[in-house]
């Protein structure tokens, strides 16, 4: 009786979560080396699955770095990173458009095995995401920025109640194919959607006053204290890409940005559908 009462209790304080975000797009990157690990992922589309159910229009936006490695490796090319972003040359744009298409295909039928409906898509299809190169002190090849996205066919997935699954690869205006950061797809992606959230999943719990302590961990930080933080090393490496692609999401429109755990079982349900949540909540 006890667990059974604890069961609705937990129900009952996801129905207010249920209800407000009804009918709301929602865009989830996920990627990294977590996105290796099947049984981690299978819980995230568990998640996404349920969102789905529940309502919600959520978007998949996903990287795939060690699986292009790998590609890579079984070529005999070595990756190259400048400040964390991959070189990439005219045969390495090509082996990331392959690797990326690859988990694409993987997500979409995990996705569909779990009875949910999902398509999958390239940045580079109906014009999704427009690039162009991205211009750095150092040239890093076909390495492109978003410049422009076309949402209509995500829409009509939507309004299909269809997942759609996306990969960060966007054509250029010069008809060149560029690889293209999957946080900030993320973010551009979201923004146009004018999505009611955007989560970010990486292998810590969020943004941590100290990256040493997992009890550290900011519950709620505002857009101004965020660039402080980063002003004064607080948050510092892999971190600052994802904190800054939540702070275009905001710039952009969406109302609410989360830095979680992929590797806390269920996370998502539990930032959405919970009073106190589990990652950094990230707010204008």
């Amino acid at each position: 009786m006890k667990k059974a009462i604890k069961k609705s209790a937990v129900l009952i304080e996801a129905l207010p979560y249920i209800k407000r975000f009804f009918g709301k797009a929602v865009v989830i990157k996920h990627g990294g080396s977590t996105l290796g690990d099947k049984k981690l992922t299978r819980g995230i589309l568990e998640d996404i699955v349920f969102m789905s159910y529940a309502g919600m229009k959520p978007v998949l936006v996903h990287g795939g770095g060690p699986r292009i490695n790998s590609a890579m490796k079984r070529l005999k090319l070595a990756p190259r990173f400048v400040d964390g972003q991959r070189v990439t040359d005219r045969e390495t744009v090509h082996i990331v458009d392959r690797a990326l298409s690859e988990v694409n295909r993987w997500l979409v039928s995990e996705i569909k095995a779990l009875g949910g409906k999902a398509y999958g898509l390239s940045g580079r299809d109906s014009g999704l995401i427009t690039a162009k190169k991205l211009k750095d002190e150092v040239d890093l090849g076909f390495v492109g920025e978003v410049l422009r996205i076309d949402s209509t066919l995500l829409e009509r997935l939507l309004d299909a109640n269809i997942i759609p699954v996306v990969s960060p690869v966007g054509r250029g205006t010069d008809g060149e194919l560029y690889n293209i950061n999957a946080d900030i797809s993320a973010a551009r992606i979201a923004g146009s959607l004018k999505a009611e959230k955007i989560f970010v999943l990486t292998n810590v719990t969020g943004v941590l006053r100290d990256p040493k302590d997992a009890g550290s961990l900011f519950n709620t930080l505002g857009a101004k204290q965020v660039k402080l933080l980063i002003e004064r090393g607080t948050i510092a490496g892999g971190m600052i890409p994802k904190v800054q692609a939540c702070l275009l999401a905001l710039k952009k429109g969406v109302k609410q940005a989360h830095i979680i755990s992929a590797s806390l079982p269920h996370a998502l349900l539990l930032e959405i559908f919970t009073h106190e949540g589990i990652g950094t909540e990230i707010r204008k």
